[in-house]
């Protein structure tokens, strides 16, 4: 597409940003929908970030999706933050409208989106996360609002980040059903066996650590379970592998990503995504990254 003076710009922040799918998906997006935006990702360093936003505003920027290290940190310099990204507290993405900047988490989005279809399987059922970092909140918090599970077991190497995460949602959410356990093997085994979904939210099995795994056995898993992997690449890493084989439902981390994203670009354009045909280019684009070695989260 031809880059013009009405070309609207939207991007990325957040350092580093060399592993980024997000410009793919949204210039994808945008030349399938005829739109007149670009998607550029901006490496912003942390003491640079309020400055950064300042520029958003002043050189007209429509919005930007924000990733690590800023998801927390962004919040205290935005005029409007929306409730769930407020009690997550973390924004993954920004609006500016008129030079307001409004921020949204459309993680919550692409996580209850992807689970619709099994909301009958799940609901009010025991679920078991491995994880307790920001998208852990973004998933707890889906999990909370929309398919009130029996309890919610979080399994995390550092133990006061797992509490803190529950003592949090106890007090803004008022849900109160949830275990802390040790990342290690056996204590967990049970857990994870009668739990109707897991959810593995830690980057272990991501690209090029493709044979690591939360856990080195898959007696856990059996019909009847969704098990679910924010990895994305690989689309099917060894661990939802390991429960299909063992007859659950798996879904891949591509799903979240989408559907996260193409909140972002409804919330931007007003447009909807062509999401179908976004995750089939993705895919293909995702096997010669693979092969060249490039750095991929």
């Amino acid at each position: 597409m031809t880059i013009n003076a009405e070309t609207k710009i939207v991007g990325l922040i957040g350092h580093p940003i060399s592993h980024s799918f997000s410009p793919f998906i949204h210039n994808t997006a945008f030349e399938l929908t005829g739109l007149n935006y670009k998607y550029i990702a901006f490496d912003v360093l942390p003491e640079n970030l309020k400055d950064a936003l300042k520029g958003l505003v002043a050189l007209g920027i429509k919005g930007v999706n924000v990733t690590i290290p800023h998801k927390e940190a962004v919040i205290e310099s935005l005029d409007n933050v929306s409730p769930e990204a407020r009690i997550i507290g973390a924004v993954n993405t920004i609006v500016n409208e008129n030079g307001t900047l409004s921020g949204h988490n459309t993680d919550v989005y692409g996580f209850t989106e992807s689970l619709k279809k099994y909301k009958n399987l799940i609901s009010n059922t025991p679920v078991f996360i491995f994880g307790a970092g920001g998208s852990a909140r973004a998933v707890i918090y889906s999990l909370i609002t929309n398919f009130q599970p029996e309890r919610i077991v979080i399994a995390n190497r550092n133990i006061s980040r797992a509490e803190g995460i529950t003592r949090h949602f106890s007090q803004v959410l008022g849900y109160k059903d949830f275990e802390v356990k040790e990342f290690f093997l056996p204590e967990i085994a049970g857990d994870i066996k009668s739990s109707r979904l897991v959810v593995n939210t830690t980057p272990i099995g991501m690209y090029p650590n493709i044979n690591e795994l939360p856990v080195p056995v898959d007696d856990f898993f059996h019909d009847g379970q969704v098990v679910y992997d924010l990895v994305y690449n690989p689309p099917m890493t060894k661990f939802l592998k390991l429960a299909r084989r063992k007859g659950a439902e798996v879904i891949s981390g591509i799903e979240m990503l989408i559907l996260q994203a193409s909140k972002s670009f409804e919330l931007w354009t007003g447009k909807e995504m062509p999401i179908a045909e976004i995750k089939k280019l993705l895919l293909k684009e995702l096997k010669p990254r693979r092969k060249k070695g490039k750095n991929d989260t």
